[in-house]
């Protein structure tokens, strides 16, 4: 049965690697078959390493990407359905035209290997496409804006109570831990294929219990929390009509308990507040969205929802105003005390390109395109990570959305937060985005060595502490609260120390014993 398998699957190469590729991007949440994952992934390198020359190796690196980042993106066609100035077919149709250019990649990393490793062992090619895959994965996160969704080693990521061999991220971070990944699938993909069935076994194991080791209940921190999800889609976020009642779900969810005497924090998603709460915009804006027509009595009365001695952390909308009108927006997390006065606030930096922003608007909005989020006007960026002193609340560091995806982007390394709050707009990214950009959360309190608190509109939402266990959580499609103390901050990691140079000297070191193991073979 194998060597049937086998000999069709080199007499149909490109076939087999479209239908590998798929198979791949099922090792990520929320089917997240992660043995699928490897098996896939060596099985693809297994036939580029046999393509015949550089060119067909990244011509069949390039179609096991296509498929891969197909299924991986497949939410993205969901964001479509919710901006009603373009029709949803358009996001079936740039699911596969940004999967073209993703691609590129992997197929680059696939044909450096194979030009490395030509005519050597198949250890000389782990080692090379290890490397190799590093270093592409790092410039995918970072070219042109960058697209770090997706990274092969999110198929590593534990279950909830624990973390598997995303346990390693402190050391390595995320691109590098891919490209051990990439590695220990062409070893396992190799071992099959000489038929050492005892070795494949003992590896299996290993691997089982690394995905699945417990790591204990963790220890309990100091300060309070209250976390809201209203289970707000994307329709109610934008009607008019909804924007009292929205609050007033709000206000229900975030009331003080009866156990809850000491101040405490408070976090609500991103997009939920239409108010805008800083003063000084020309009035007709206060009037379209604001409560009272006036910021000051929308901070008030959110003052008077939250309680004395606590705070609030809600994402919300700053406006760039030049003269009379607004030029730009800014995507925020607004911080407001117990007595409606604003303490703080952080404007995203990392946007999303066509979501938050139209990349040359002045030939793309004359054929008819526009942005994801609704308005007719683009979203500035702000300066980068920031670490805002909350006093007895601890030093909290912010990301919104689609930024904590980012590694090594997500904290400033110069002024080091106790915790990083993520409140996120998911109802955007249908049934399987969530489940990852949840994960990815993850990766990134392990990587820092911080907990992560996060507020999404509908799910999932968490407080994530810095293994990586999840401390609690509210699934999709629920409406709740969650309440506990923010867990301890952990001591800071190589990677937190190091950032992605610490992947890049992995990705140095793989590419170099390649070299060595090449020469060594050759004399």
């Amino acid at each position: 049965m194998l060597n049937r398998a086998l000999s069709w699957a080199f007499a149909h190469p490109r076939l087999t690697l479209v239908a590998l590729g798929a198979l791949s991007a099922l090792g990520f949440p929320p089917i997240h078959l992660w043995p699928l994952a490897i098996i896939a992934l060596g099985g693809a390198a297994i036939l580029i390493r046999f393509a015949g020359s550089m060119r067909s190796a990244l011509f069949r690196g390039w179609l096991f990407g296509l498929t891969h980042f197909i299924v991986t993106n497949l939410w993205i066609a969901t964001a479509f359905t919710h901006q009603n100035q373009m029709p949803a077919a358009i996001g079936w149709a740039a699911v596969p035209l940004l999967s073209v250019y993703l691609a590129l990649y992997p197929a680059l990393a696939f044909m450096l290997a194979y030009r490395l490793a030509r005519g050597r062992s198949t250890l000389v090619y782990a080692l090379a496409l290890g490397g190799c895959w590093i270093v592409a994965e790092y410039l995918r996160a970072t070219l042109f804006t960058g697209y770090a969704w997706g990274p092969f080693s999110l198929a590593l990521l534990g279950p909830f109570d624990r973390p598997g061999f995303a346990a390693l991220l402190p050391f390595t971070g995320t691109y590098a831990l891919s490209g051990l990944a990439v590695l220990l699938a062409v070893a396992l993909a190799d071992l099959a294929l000489r038929r050492e069935w005892l070795r494949v076994a003992l590896v299996s194991i290993l691997l089982l219990a690394g995905m699945y080791w417990p790591v204990g209940a963790g220890s309990e921190g100091m300060i309070d929390y209250t976390l809201v999800q209203p289970d707000f889609d994307q329709e109610t976020l934008n009607d008019p009509r909804q924007y009292e009642p929205g609050f007033l779900t709000l206000a229900a969810l975030s009331t003080r308990s009866d156990t809850q005497t000491d101040p405490r924090l408070v976090l609500w998603p991103e997009g939920v507040l239409p108010d805008y709460l800083r003063e000084g915009y020309p009035q007709r804006y206060y009037a379209a969205t604001t409560a009272g027509r006036d910021p000051v009595f929308a901070r008030k009365r959110i003052a008077r929802v939250i309680g004395d001695d606590s705070l609030l952390l809600t994402g919300t909308i700053d406006l760039e105003v030049e003269g009379d009108r607004a030029v730009a927006a800014y995507n925020v997390v607004t911080v407001v005390d117990g007595e409606g006065g604003i303490v703080g606030g952080y404007r995203k930096a990392h946007l999303v390109p066509y979501g938050e922003y139209l990349p040359l608007r002045s030939w793309l909005e004359p054929l008819g395109l526009s942005r994801l989020v609704a308005g007719s006007i683009d979203f500035w960026p702000g300066p980068g990570p920031k670490t805002i002193d909350l006093g007895r609340h601890g030093r909290a560091g912010m990301q919104i959305c689609y930024e904590i995806i980012f590694s090594g982007q997500v904290v400033d390394r110069s002024d080091r937060p106790d915790y990083i709050v993520n409140p996120s707009i998911d109802g955007w990214f249908g049934p399987t985005g969530p489940p990852q950009h949840f994960a990815q959360a993850r990766m990134r309190a392990i990587e820092e060595g911080l907990p992560v608190l996060r507020a999404t509109t509908t799910g999932i939402s968490g407080v994530i502490d810095a293994r990586g266990v999840v401390r609690q959580h509210l699934g999709m499609s629920k409406q709740g609260r969650l309440d506990g103390k923010v867990p301890p901050t952990g001591s800071p990691t190589p990677f937190a120390i190091l950032g992605n140079w610490l992947a890049l000297v992995w990705a140095i070191l793989l590419l170099g014993a390649s070299l060595v193991v090449k020469r060594r073979r050759a004399h």
